[in-house]
């Protein structure tokens, strides 16, 4: 049977070490490598590029995936950088996008994680909180540093006729490790789970045609623990077509 290739949008990280002499590396966690190839898939990396390879790129695989990782670029929604904005790659935020809309274009599935939920909501006309000192009814620890994400830490309520609901059940315990946050959701996505205090933990797309699953927290740190977690990537690698 052909193995569903998953494509995995990469990081960049710059090692300043004379033993690597200076360069860069592309990479990613290695828990989506192995959440996929648990599920059956084959995970190739797709190294940040032109936007304008988006198309080759989405046209060799069969899925894309998208991590976590740096803060995403306010002027990307119209907004001037708060005092608390991290780090941001405007090379990977224009990159992803184009992904994104390419995969939409090519009625690829997409399975977004953390940041990539978050640049998912922007690329489709959303906004976000650039960080949750922002959000005035923010009441739940989103960041479980310095504790190791690898279990759940806070719950979240799940839509119950949702992709999610089937997976998670309509209430579960999911990790966290994020401190910008879904603000004003894309017209064309779905919210499917929340936190306790109303942040947005999941979306969907309004749209039956278009595959598009994204979650706030990060299983490629807990599936090996949870086999819920496993499951994201069981569902989307295999089933989500």
């Amino acid at each position: 049977m052909k193995k569903n290739i998953i494509g995995i949008a990469a990081n960049q990280h710059y090692q300043n070490n004379q033993d690597f002499f200076d360069q860069q590396f592309t990479y990613s966690p290695q828990g989506f490598i192995d959440g996929v190839h648990q599920a059956g898939g084959l995970p190739i990396l797709l190294p940040i590029s032109d936007p304008e390879l988006a198309s080759d790129y989405i046209t060799s695989i069969d899925k894309l995936l998208l991590a976590g990782g740096q803060d995403v670029t306010p002027f990307l929604y119209n907004e001037e950088p708060h005092p608390k904005l991290g780090q941001t790659s405007i090379d990977r935020d224009t990159f992803e996008m184009a992904l994104i809309k390419e995969a939409i274009k090519q009625n690829k599935p997409i399975f977004t994680v953390c940041r990539g939920t978050q640049l998912l909501n922007v690329t489709l006309g959303g906004t976000l909180y650039q960080d949750l000192a922002q959000y005035p009814d923010w009441e739940v620890k989103h960041d479980m540093f310095p504790t190791v994400p690898d279990f759940g830490l806070h719950s979240i309520t799940v839509k119950s006729e949702s992709t999610l609901a089937p997976l998670f059940g309509e209430r579960a315990q999911v990790n966290s490790y994020h401190h910008q946050a879904i603000k004003d959701l894309a017209e064309s996505l779905v919210p499917i789970a929340w936190a306790h205090d109303g942040i947005i933990e999941a979306v969907e797309s309004r749209e039956k045609n278009t595959k598009i699953l994204g979650v706030q927290w990060h299983p490629e740190l807990t599936h090996k623990n949870d086999s819920k977690e496993q499951s994201l990537f069981d569902y989307f690698v295999q089933n989500f077509e």
